[in-house]
Order: structure tokens, then C-alpha cells, then sequence
């Protein structure tokens, strides 16, 4: 006799009734108890009977699956998605070279804390350890890379773990997590119950204890002690929400902020107590500043080696509170004053409560008119009136255009160009920063529209960085979304041309692009997009709004100045007052 599933009814989501489904139906249906909408993927053999379930959850209407043109977009997507929506992501990809082509963008969000979970077809259980075709041991290649990871062998796990991964993916430090599953796991029937969000607390799990009020009372009288406080604000930040609380405290103490790659947005760039991002590319006056100050607070930062630079020169002289929800980056690389670990929205509010107008802080203002006057004489580059576009004009333009769009951005020079000019609100700049993967922007970008289909997404790449994953402009034209890809085009890898310039005698070593050079107008026509080329700047700025107005996805190619450098810069080995290139101005 053939067995086949009861079609699950409106009602079963709200009951633990057992239900004689397939362990692909049961994947769906906890994916969909859990929330989950949207899911990016590319299909293969040993997925096929998780695809077939897909094909219902879009016929049943309450699933979009977007397919990717390689897993690696997909990943990124699931990425972009999480990062703009603090949701889990999530994707699918085949066994084998499918699973293996999701690695990078796993490593990605693990490096960036982003909650994700992945799921992979596997060969059949009895194939496994065979050397069958298209089987890879990905939850032995990926075990570096994520929180946590199962390879189903029973059915009958399938709601637990889907429960477990959630709630491991999106609780304490986000992360990704992976779940393997052989294809007769797939493809066989059993009774199936419902574990519903949040039911299954996961063996090993502990949360993190209450916040010691004498840790508290430390920092805040470390605070009104101090004469030059600085606020260093890392990802943590995003993901904890705490931009608010942030904003509170700063204006409080009138203490100046600095942000991270990660942490642009937690903190209005407009305020006057912003001094930008600090680090190898930051602001002069970011990085002049946490080379002085005497009081350095680190809300979810983890002290990375391309913000501190030549580390025991980092923040010198200044004691350090560190506030981060992961235990592990605590006196990890710099050693601390006052340790909070806590979710960081949670431990900052807490200072914010214990504030007192009767408990007045040492005068700032000294500290403050030094702030501002490195902001006088060291601005940022502003390009000149004439001549050839400059990469930095490029970003202004999107700053004044779309000031309220999410930029995502691949990585490079155009990144860092990126970061140092546009002005971001909370969870609008999504960006690759710890394991700085090229070919990031665009599927994030595919990923923030299709949670976000109502707001502007705006992609900044390179001419270099764009050509890893080319092959989704047939994702953005498969599905009309309406995302602009912005080329900033220098023929070069631009970041890579840049070093070889300044530590490598100008040997420029594979870095030229400009040959074998893809014409992007046209091939953003040869898959059905608008193709706009600009390459003089009295075009720039009518080209350029027509260009980003337009109803649809464009790629919109600028060719910029190639010889232009990304300045400031720490070089590697120095300190951040060792900066080269920044603007020496009395204006």
C-alpha cells in the first residue's frame, strides 16, 4: 500500500497532533512555525525531495523562495536578509559541490555574527561514508564556521532541531548554524509533532547572569571621572538594537562616538558628537581621538586588528570598559577595567538608569573643542570641481540622493569609500567586515529587497568585486527587483593596486582589470536589466538621479579616476596616529 500525507490543515500549526507527513513536509512546516517567509536557494539531486516540499509551501502561499544562480548568493542573500530585518536568514543548497559553494557565505556570517540557518541536502543515509556521487562531509568541512550543526539520520528530529537552530542562530552572539539532511530522511514517512519557537532550550545552553550592579556603579564613576571619553561601538550594537540607548548615554556624558565597519548606524553620523568610523580607514579625527582619550567604552566591539592597529598603541593611555554579550572577546585582545557581559542594549540602559543631573561629570569641553577642531583640520577628502569623476563625488551623490536607502557594498576601496561618506541608520549599512568577502553586495542587496520590497536598496561595487557573483543580476531579473547596482569602475582591484603602490614598489601583480573588462551596460541588457554608463561628470549628477529613479533594476557603471587611493590609512604595523593621506586643513 502507498502511503501519502495528510495535507496540513489551517489548524494544525496550533496543536502538537501527530501527522503522518514525509521528513521534507516536517521541515517546511517547522520552518513555517518558526516564522520563516522567504528562503534563498539553488536545487540539486539529494535536495530534490525538500524542493518538491518548497513547490507546496509556494502553492499553500505562505513561502518565497528566491532562486539564486550559485549557493554562494544564496548565502549572502540569507545574510543581507538577517542583517536588515535582525530575523534568522535562511538557504538551501545541494550535497556536495552545492553545500561546499555555501561555505563562503557561512564563514561570512559567522565572522559578522549574523543569525542564519542553512540546510543541506546529503546523499542517503546508507551511501554515507561510500564516496557516493556528490557526497561531502559538510558538517565536518563547516564545524570552524558555525555555532552549531546536526546531520539528521531520523525524521523524527527534524522539528527539534529546526527549534534547537533557531534558537541557537539568533540567541546570545548571532551566528549561523547548519542542518544536514540525507535525502531518504527526505523521502520517508513518519508521525510527525510539532516543537513549537522556543520550546526546546538546547543541552549546554546558559544564559548570561545578571548584570553586577558594583560593574555598573565602576563605570559610571570611571565615566564622570574622565576628562576625554570615548564611545567605541561595534556590530554588537546592531544586533542587540541599542542605538537608542547609545544616543542616551552619549548625550548624557556628552561623550564623543566612534562606530566600527559594524557598527556604522548604531549612532547618528550627523550628531556632533559622531567622529565616524575609526581604524585603518577611518576618520583622522576618530583615530586621533581613541589615541588620546583617557577613557575608552567598547559596546560590542571586539577590538579586531583592523581597528586598533599596532595594538599595544590602541587607546594608550585610557583605562577600558568593555560591554559585549560573548564572554570569549572579553580581555581576549586588549586587557580591561570594567567587564559587562550582557546583551549590550540591556547593560547600557542600565548605566542610562543610574544617571544623575545631581552627579555632574568633569567639564568635556576641552575634550570636545579638541574633537571638533581635528574635524576642521583633518576632513575627510573632498573631490575637486573638475576633471575626472572622483570614486568619493560617487558616494556623496548617493548620500544626497537616497539618504534613507540600505546600502549594501562588495569589498575594497569603494567599500571603505563607502563607509567613511554615507550616513546610515540602524541595520541600512550591510556590509562583509571581518572576513571581507568580494562579490557580498549584490546577492545581500537580493536579500534585503525581498524582506524589504518597499524600500530603496542600493548595491555599491566594484568593477572587480561585482564580477564574483555577476550571475544574479538573473536573479534580480528573474524576480523585477528593483535594486540599483552601482559601479564604481577604476579598471582596477583597487584595494590590492593600492598597497602594491604604497608597500610593493608599484609591482602590480594581476590587479589590472581593465583587460578582459566585461561591457556592463550590455551585459545588464543581455539579461534584461537597464544598463546606464557614466564616464564624464557633467553627467554625473542628471545621469545619476535618472539612473537611481528609474522603476526597475538598473546597473548604473561609473568609471571613476583610477589612480585615486583610499586615505586615510593605517598602514599595517603602525599605529593609528601613524596615519598616511589625511587632509591638513585650517578651514
Amino acid at each position: 500500500m502507498t502511503l501519502t500525507s495528510r495535507p496540513l490543515s489551517k489548524g494544525d500549526s496550533e496543536n502538537k497532533h501527530p501527522l503522518w507527513i514525509t521528513g521534507a513536509d516536517a521541515l517546511m512546516d517547522s520552518l513555517k512555525i518558526h516564522g520563516v517567509k522567504v528562503i534563498f536557494g539553488y536545487p540539486g539531486g539529494a535536495i530534490l525531495p525538500i524542493y518538491d516540499a518548497v513547490h507546496k509551501a509556494e502553492q499553500d502561499g505562505w513561502l518565497k523562495h528566491y532562486m539564486v544562480r550559485h549557493e554562494q548568493g544564496g548565502s549572502h542573500a540569507a545574510d543581507g536578509y538577517a542583517r536588515s530585518t535582525g530575523e534568522v536568514g535562511v538557504c538551501f543548497g545541494t550535497s556536495g559541490p552545492g553545500a561546499t559553494n555555501l561555505v563562503t557565505g557561512i564563514a561570512t556570517a559567522q565572522m559578522d555574527s549574523v543569525p542564519m540557518v542553512v540546510v543541506t541536502g546529503q546523499v542517503p543515509r546508507p551511501a554515507i561514508g561510500t564516496d557516493a556521487f556528490q557526497e561531502t562531509d559538510i558538517f565536518g568541512i563547516t564545524l570552524p564556521i558555525v555555532k552549531h550543526s546536526w546531520v539528521i539520520r531520523d525524521p523524527s528530529d527534524i522539528s527539534k532541531v529546526v527549534s534547537e537552530a533557531f534558537f541557537i542562530a539568533s540567541s546570545g552572539r548571532p551566528g549561523p548554524v547548519l542542518i544536514d539532511i540525507p535525502k531518504d530522511v527526505g523521502q520517508e514517512f513518519f508521525n510527525y509533532e510539532r516543537i513549537l519557537p522556543g520550546e526546546i532550550i538546547p543541552k549546554g545552553f546558559k544564559r548570561n547572569g545578571e548584570i553586577n550592579d558594583c560593574d555598573i556603579k565602576k563605570t559610571i564613576e570611571l565615566i564622570e571621572e574622565s576628562e576625554r571619553p570615548l564611545l567605541y561601538v561595534g556590530g554588537g550594537a546592531i544586533s542587540s538594537g541599542a542605538h537608542e540607548e547609545i544616543a542616551i548615554l552619549a548625550n548624557n556624558y556628552q561623550i564623543p562616538v566612534t562606530t566600527t565597519l559594524m557598527g556604522k548606524g548604531a549612532f547618528d553620523e550627523k550628531h556632533n558628537l559622531s567622529v565616524g568610523m575609526l581604524g585603518m580607514h577611518g576618520t583622522a579625527y576618530a583615530n586621533f581621538a581613541v589615541t588620546e582619550c583617557d577613557l575608552l567604552i567598547a559596546i560590542g566591539a571586539r577590538f579586531d586588528d583592523r581597528v586598533t592597529g599596532k595594538l599595544d598603541t590602541f587607546a594608550p593611555t585610557a583605562k577600558v570598559i568593555h560591554i559585549d554579550i560573548d564572554p570569549a572577546e572579553v580581555n581576549k585582545n586588549r586587557r580591561v577595567d570594567v567587564a559587562i557581559v550582557s546583551d549590550v542594549a540591556k547593560a547600557v540602559r542600565k548605566v542610562n538608569e543610574n544617571f544623575s543631573n545631581n552627579k555632574t561629570s568633569l567639564d568635556k569641553k576641552n575634550w570636545l573643542e579638541k574633537i571638533n577642531y581635528w574635524k576642521n583640520k583633518h576632513p575627510l577628502f573632498m573631490p575637486p570641481a573638475e576633471g575626472e569623476i572622483y570614486p568619493q563625488e560617487v558616494l556623496l551623490k548617493v548620500r544626497d540622493c537616497s539618504p534613507e536607502a540600505y546600502i549594501t557594498t562588495d569589498v575594497g576601496q569603494h567599500q571603505m569609500w563607502a563607509a567613511q561618506y554615507l550616513r546610515n541608520a540602524p541595520r541600512k549599512w550591510i556590509s562583509s567586515a571581518g572576513l571581507g568577502t568580494m562579490g557580498f553586495g549584490l546577492p545581500a542587496a537580493i536579500g534585503v529587497k525581498a524582506a524589504l520590497p518597499n524600500s530603496d536598496v542600493i548595491c555599491i561595487a566594484g568593477d572587480a568585486s561585482v564580477l564574483m557573483n555577476i550571475q544574479e543580476l538573473g536573479t534580480l531579473s528573474q524576480y523585477g527587483l528593483n535594486i540599483k547596482l552601482v559601479i564604481i569602475n577604476n579598471r582596477w582591484q583597487g584595494m590590492v593596486r593600492q598597497w602594491q603602490e604604497s608597500f610593493y614598489d608599484e609591482r602590480y601583480s594581476s590587479s589590472d582589470m581593465s583587460c578582459g573588462e566585461p561591457d556592463f551596460v550590455k551585459l545588464a541588457e543581455s539579461f534584461g536589466l537597464k544598463g546606464y554608463l557614466i564616464s564624464d561628470r557633467k553627467q554625473l549628477l542628471d545621469e545619476f538621479k535618472s539612473a537611481l529613479n528609474f522603476d526597475g533594476p538598473a546597473l548604473i557603471n561609473i568609471l571613476v579616476r583610477r589612480a585615486e587611493n583610499c586615505y586615510p590609512m593605517v598602514p599595517p604595523g603602525k599605529s593609528n596616529a601613524q596615519m598616511v593621506g589625511y587632509v591638513n586643513s585650517e578651514n
